[in-house]
């Protein structure tokens, strides 16, 4: 018994503690996998118990050869945890990464299993530590964020009744985006980029623009509560309906038929609401999530940090029809086939009147990463490790967020044309709006405290419209709205009461007369952004990610046999993705579009780097810093003319004033 207690103790410090640490502190990791309680107490008891059990029965095996080989393989073990507990402490404290903290590490886990080897102290501290796994389980079930939604509370039994104001309770139709900046919309001159996104525009043509709306905060579970309660972010808590009783799907609950969707939230309890789409998640989902966190944890190289909604995905239609990923998914904006998110789909086909006023809701991640499409849809594959700072890196990030924001600008023009279709575009309270933005300034990405403080506009400032029943004309409202006013706002629409108190005010109250808008990057937090420059910089086309200027964009389309070619002796390139290019089928909907690799060491950071596709340069980038797995360049061509069906070329230049260098492929 002795040498499992001491295998659980060290199981505990080395793989439960972080991993419930992480994923207690994240939520909505739970929520967007659609894990009920169920699934995430299971999920704690593998991570708990398993681990130790699995170590300690191989180990006792061994004592089928004899006693001292079970000794040994038992001190083994003890100093291979002592070695991951080492690596983690290390990244805490020392600045060393890599192949020396594993050595160091390797030593510490050696020390330690050799003065277990020798004398009993070692292991009577292991075996008293054998207590702290209950106590990793009790902090993650009890007081880290996610515990309301393994132990709801009965919050809901207590909240005010609601009561109706209007006789007439107009349809209302939420659609909310996800890390969308304003700015990203915007011409030079401060106006919407008609040409680019055309439905957003028409958008702003018949309803008001709330031009001066600002999220309040830069993470969606604390952001979508304070947009749906009318409450600035007070409490580290999960987005769920026990931790926030009060709020928009509550207080129009028995008033309205609710039809909702939502992502990373689960706010509406199950009294009123149900997925129309069943995510495909549940415990497999978070097994694989869990083992790829703990292998970044375990890593003795420093991972980047990374945001918990970058990997979250929106599944197609297909993909939720079956549950895995379609290998040829096939692609028809007139039929709103596969290629789409499917609960989009879903919340179009709910877009019809009915009898009954109904809240039609959806909570849709886009433009969010990961990015993989371009403005009409089509899909590209992309590593999901790529460097989001540094020149080259970020120029093409934010490339990708732009074609991902055409795409969520085809998105808007589909429920527009669907409500004019069934009827209920000029009988509804429409809403779009964002819950915060992110910056794509050099050194600054992001969305926390040092991204604000740099390019407040790129993350507070976001799109939001608000349609009011019969409303043809459009309008611009330029007044500090902050986005606990949705909610009183929504209500009002709805002729509906609040009763509760709440930090927003309706559009039709007075204006705020202050120009500060408020941040909270942690709940209880806030901090006062002032606007007073950042605003009119924004609306005069002054505002927008401070990178560098765009790398020979005159080259974008010409035919490499115009200009001046000769090739770089020498010098080879891998193209890593060059394999695609081989049977390229535009019609499934998928492209190459997205082409990244290696670099000679001989190329200098800062070379300009032009990509042609069958002859034709579809972008220009920059080399830059190899990153993790030694990739020196990326591109988006976002041109597809440029692709045709079955193999296609793909080639890199270096550009050296009017002469193109070929690099050899390779």
């Amino acid at each position: 018994m002795a040498p499992l207690l001491e295998i659980l103790a060290l199981c505990g410090l080395a793989i439960a503690q972080p991993l419930l640490d992480v994923t207690g502190k994240s939520p909505d990791f739970f929520l967007f996998y659609g894990a009920g309680r169920r699934e995430i107490l299971l999920l704690v008891a593998l991570v708990t118990l398993v681990p130790p059990l699995v170590l300690w029965l191989l180990g006792a095996a061994t004592r089928l050869i004899g006693p001292r080989t079970r000794r040994i393989t038992h001190a083994a073990t003890v100093g291979l945890l002592i070695t991951a507990i080492a690596v983690q402490v290390g990244k805490q404290v020392l600045p060393m990464r890599g192949l020396p903290l594993a050595a160091l590490a390797a030593a510490v886990g050696a020390g330690i299993a050799y003065a277990y080897w020798r004398w009993r102290v070692p292991g009577q501290l292991m075996r008293i530590a054998a207590v702290g796994p209950l106590v990793f389980v009790a902090l993650f079930a009890f007081a880290s964020p996610t515990s309301a939604v393994v132990l709801p509370s009965a919050a809901l039994d207590a909240r005010a009744d609601v009561t109706a104001t209007k006789a007439s309770h107009p349809p209302v139709v939420m659609l909310m985006l996800d890390e969308f900046p304003l700015v990203s919309l915007l011409d030079g001159n401060g106006r919407i980029d008609q040409a680019k996104y055309p439905n957003i525009g028409a958008l702003a043509g018949t309803s008001t623009w709330y031009r001066n709306a600002t999220g309040v905060s830069g993470w969606t579970p604390y952001a979508m509560p304070a947009m749906l309660t009318g409450r600035h972010p007070a409490r580290e808590v999960a987005p769920h309906y026990a931790a926030y009783p009060d709020n928009l799907f509550t207080l129009l609950g028995g008033t309205y038929e609710t039809e909702v969707q939502e992502t990373i939230t689960e706010l509406c309890p199950p009294s009123e609401c149900g997925d129309a789409i069943e995510r495909p998640g549940g415990l497999p989902a978070l097994l694989r999530e869990v083992a790829g966190l703990f292998r970044q944890i375990a890593s003795p190289r420093d991972e980047p940090a990374s945001d918990p909604e970058a990997s979250y995905r929106e599944a197609t239609l297909a993909e939720a029809r079956s549950g895995v990923a379609p290998g040829d998914p096939k692609f028809r904006w007139d039929t709103l086939d596969d290629n789409q998110p499917s609960r989009f789909t879903a919340f179009l086909d709910g877009l019809t009147p009915t009898p009954r006023p109904t809240l039609h809701f959806l909570h849709l991640l886009m433009p969010h990463t990961p990015w993989n499409y371009l403005s009409s849809g089509t899909r590209y594959d992309a590593p999901e490790d790529f460097p989001l700072d540094g020149p080259g890196w970020l120029q093409t990030a934010r490339d990708r967020h732009l074609a991902q924001v055409g795409y969520t600008d085809k998105l808007v023009g589909k429920m527009i044309d669907r409500m004019k279709q069934t009827g209920l575009w000029d009988r509804a309270v429409v809403i779009v709006t964002a819950d915060h933005g992110v910056s794509f300034t050099m050194d600054h990405q992001g969305r926390g405290m040092g991204p604000v403080e740099a390019s407040p506009e790129e993350v507070l400032w976001v799109p939001t419209f608000v349609k009011t029943p019969g409303q043809r004309q459009g309008a611009v409202d330029d007044r500090n709205w902050q986005h606990v006013d949705l909610l009183p706002t929504v209500a009002e629409l709805a002729g509906v009461s609040v009763p509760w108190q709440v930090d927003g005010r309706p559009a039709s109250a007075p204006p705020r007369n202050s120009h500060a808008h408020v941040y909270s990057d942690l709940p209880g937090k806030p901090v006062e952004i002032d606007d007073s420059t950042t605003f009119q910089k924004i609306i005069s086309g002054q505002a927008g990610p401070h990178l560098d200027p765009p790398v020979r964009p005159d080259l974008i389309g010409r035919d490499v046999e115009a200009l001046r070619v000769s090739e770089k002796p020498g010098a080879r390139v891998k193209i890593d993705n060059a394999s695609a290019f081989a049977d390229v089928t535009p019609g499934t909907g998928r492209l190459p579009a997205l082409v990244y690799g290696e670099l000679p060491a001989t190329v200098r950071d800062g070379t300009p780097l032009a990509i042609a596709v069958n002859g034709r340069i579809g972008a220009v980038t920059q080399a830059t810093w190899a990153d993790k797995q030694g990739r020196r360049f990326a591109a988006l061509v976002t041109d597809e003319g440029l692709f045709v069906a079955g193999a296609n070329t793909v080639a890199v230049y270096e550009v050296a004033g009017d002469e193109l260098r070929r690099f050899r492929n390779g």
